[in-house]
């Protein structure tokens, strides 16, 4: 049976909020593993309260590049990845999501330590939680769908996954992190890009579909191109098309074929509009839906 969960990230006290809108996925925030407040109470009494509402939790690790040229460094790191892991599982997360980083040695050093440093902290992990990749914009960091199978088919897992933090499959697809035209880069997607992009992920995909979307916009800090989240309807890339072929793809190309997998999507947007954005994200979704059942 498929199930589809939605949501967006929530520290502890907004967890009502998310559980009155209906949302059915929480995910605690890269932020509460960097506070001297969070302790294991913190995230015992998350566990306690998104049990009874959330039929998903999942957790964003902290974002520390996980490919140092310091041995010292990726000790450090090593750490701060392991306590926030333990932290999650007091917390009841299935998922813990990495933000693999900057490259550093520009070859397949960077890859091969990734997966040295994957296997290490999946030996902390237990049995019952997946570590998810996320997929990068930029060919300066580490992180396309390619690498993310490598890096998958290396370590030897099927507790690793990836997940798609999709506006950043578009930039990196249609060479925004290049070019920066949105504009034009966003008149050449169609349904058939997603399509091609979300049957990629769920061939590396083992239990769970791991879905992130928020609208972007870009700028310019000397030649690199940084993104930067905006509101549903600020942005790109277009809502319309994306929420097509997540319709399509969820209906014929999994519960249709009877793929036991379970799929989610993430809000990731600007806190500020994100309860009323994912809503209107799920909506967008799911009346689609209903033209392919």
């Amino acid at each position: 049976m498929l199930l589809f969960d939605w949501g967006t990230y929530n520290a502890l006290s907004s967890l009502s909020k998310a559980a009155t809108l209906g949302m059915k996925l929480t995910e605690i925030p890269p932020r509460d593993f960097s506070r001297r407040s969070r302790g294991v109470e913190y995230f015992s009494m998350y566990r306690d309260f998104s049990s009874k509402v959330f039929t998903t939790i999942t957790a964003h690790a902290p974002y520390y590049n996980i490919v140092s040229d310091s041995p010292y460094v990726t000790e450090r790191v090593f750490r701060v990845m392991k306590n926030a892991l333990k932290m999650s599982a007091e917390a009841g997360a299935e998922i813990f999501n990495l933000h693999i980083g900057w490259r550093i040695y520009m070859d397949q050093r960077d890859l091969d330590a990734v997966v040295d440093f994957i296997k290490k902290l999946l030996k902390e992990a237990p049995e019952n939680m997946y570590i998810s990749l996320e997929t990068t914009y930029t060919r300066r960091q580490i992180g396309s769908l390619n690498e993310i199978k490598s890096i998958i088919e290396a370590v030897g897992s099927n507790k690793i996954i990836p997940s798609l933090q999709l506006e950043n499959v578009f930039m990196y697809e249609t060479n925004v992190d290049q070019t920066g035209n949105f504009i034009e880069a966003d008149k050449k997607v169609t349904v058939d890009f997603w399509l091609d992009k979300l049957r990629k992920a769920l061939e590396m995909s083992h239990g769970f579909l791991s879905l992130r979307f928020s609208q972007v916009t870009g700028i310019f800090f000397g030649r690199r191109l940084l993104k930067k989240r905006v509101p549903l309807g600020k942005g790109y890339p277009s809502l319309e098309v994306l929420a097509e072929a997540l319709a399509k793809f969820m209906v014929e190309e999994v519960r249709n074929k009877g793929i036991e997998v379970r799929m989610h999507i993430i809000y990731t947007g600007p806190p500020e509009t994100k309860y009323e954005d994912t809503i209107t994200l799920y909506a967008e979704i799911m009346k689609r839906v209903i033209r392919y059942l």
